[in-house]
């Protein structure tokens, strides 16, 4: 744990899931800056917006704040970290990004997202929440703030300024017009599969929104079909395309669509249910692969995503990867698709034994790994993905 010191007191934070030699902090200068904003007094009734790792929830629980997050491991960071202080974790109402508001507030923080499509979907979201005298504050990085984030709050908030730069963080003011009208929502986006009838459904905080970035495509021409085929899964799943085509190609197989947005699973869940397959399917949030039995897959295909918020590294992969093998059967595989420079097929050596590249292009690599058994590997055909005749 590590001490994190504010007007609110002092606070033992840690960042979930935990690592052994964790480098990083549970909190940042935004954080600091945000609440030292605050130190001369909150009252009303408070939402924090994407709190990442709790240190907002544990320093102002006791104004009893909703803390709304579309994301599993921050919103189980945040219940983690008030248990350990001693906070009553009822005194923070922890809601997921799709939950709709309940009433108006009095003061509303907004840590600014990576992703501007989700900033602006929970902006829309609050709107009809907001009051005239509503304090609206967003925090981030210096690098996380852009003119296309200062527009979206001008356009859907009202009249906006931001701070002074402190140890390269930044507040934004923005005051509530609530003479302008409430923007339409675009979200969730649907778009047809070039060359197929199937619908994708993606909610705000779905990577690739507008259309299939180019290694899912290279990835669902190489999906496995296999009448043996049991268990799929479909790991970091976002809008379920791989899951909903895997499913297509083993009609006998139950599918498994695993995220931790809550955004990516009601994207896939729809996905799915519009595709009109008889397959047994299920939903699960949660970390990687964290609450699949052990040995209970015979295929588990990903795409694993190569940041944390605004952090790059391969930790999750690694988690991904790790769990996958756990959670394979004797004799089944593992399948992902990756950015070439990312060297996935060394991590994947190291914990599988093995590894074999089953397709590339100029960017991204398909590779398979597979758990060992006293029996011989099964030769599983290929159902490579082809448009349908129209």
């Amino acid at each position: 744990m590590q001490t994190f010191e504010c007007p609110f007191g002092n606070f033992q934070l840690r960042r979930f899931p935990l690592r052994r030699r964790e480098t990083l902090r549970a909190w940042d200068a935004a954080d600091e800056y945000l609440l030292s904003e605050l130190a001369n007094g909150v009252s009303g009734r408070v939402l924090i917006l994407n709190d990442r790792f709790g240190a907002l929830s544990c320093a102002l629980a006791g104004h009893r704040p909703v803390m709304q997050s579309d994301s599993y491991l921050s919103t189980w960071s945040s219940r983690e970290n008030l248990v350990a202080n001693g906070i009553d974790p009822h005194s923070v109402s922890l809601v997921d990004s799709l939950t709709p508001h309940q009433s108006d507030y009095d003061l509303v923080l907004v840590r600014v997202t990576k992703t501007l499509a989700l900033l602006e979907d929970e902006l829309i979201r609050l709107r009809p929440h907001l009051k005239p005298e509503t304090r609206v504050i967003g925090a981030g990085m210096v690098k996380q703030i852009h003119r296309s984030t200062l527009e979206l709050f001008e356009k859907i908030i009202g009249p906006t300024h931001t701070s002074l730069a402190r140890k390269k963080a930044r507040l934004i003011h923005a005051t509530p017009d609530l003479s302008r009208p409430v923007p339409v929502s675009p979200y969730p986006v649907r778009y047809r599969l070039e060359g197929d009838d199937l619908e994708l459904v993606n909610h705000a905080n779905v990577f690739s929104r507008d259309r299939l970035d180019i290694g899912t495509r290279l990835f669902i021409q190489h999906i496995p079909t296999d009448p043996a085929l049991r268990d799929i899964v479909d790991l970091g799943c976002g809008n379920g395309v791989v899951g909903t085509l895997a499913a297509r190609a083993n009609p006998g197989a139950s599918i498994h669509f695993l995220d931790e947005s809550v955004m990516a699973l009601a994207s896939a869940r729809a996905t799915y249910r519009g595709a009109g397959l008889a397959n047994p399917a299920s939903f699960t949030l949660g970390d990687a692969l964290g609450g699949l039995e052990q040995g209970s897959a015979d295929l588990i295909l990903c795409n694993p995503p190569f940041h944390q918020g605004q952090v790059v590294g391969d930790e999750i992969a690694w988690r991904m990867f790790s769990q996958s093998r756990r959670a394979l059967r004797p004799g089944g595989e593992l399948r992902i698709v990756g950015n070439r420079h990312l060297n996935y097929h060394v991590k994947l050596k190291r914990l599988f034994g093995n590894v074999k590249q089953v397709a590339a292009n100029r960017k991204f690599v398909v590779l398979s790994a597979w758990r060992r058994d006293r029996r011989s590997r099964p030769s599983l055909a290929f159902a490579a993905y082809v448009p349908p005749r129209t």
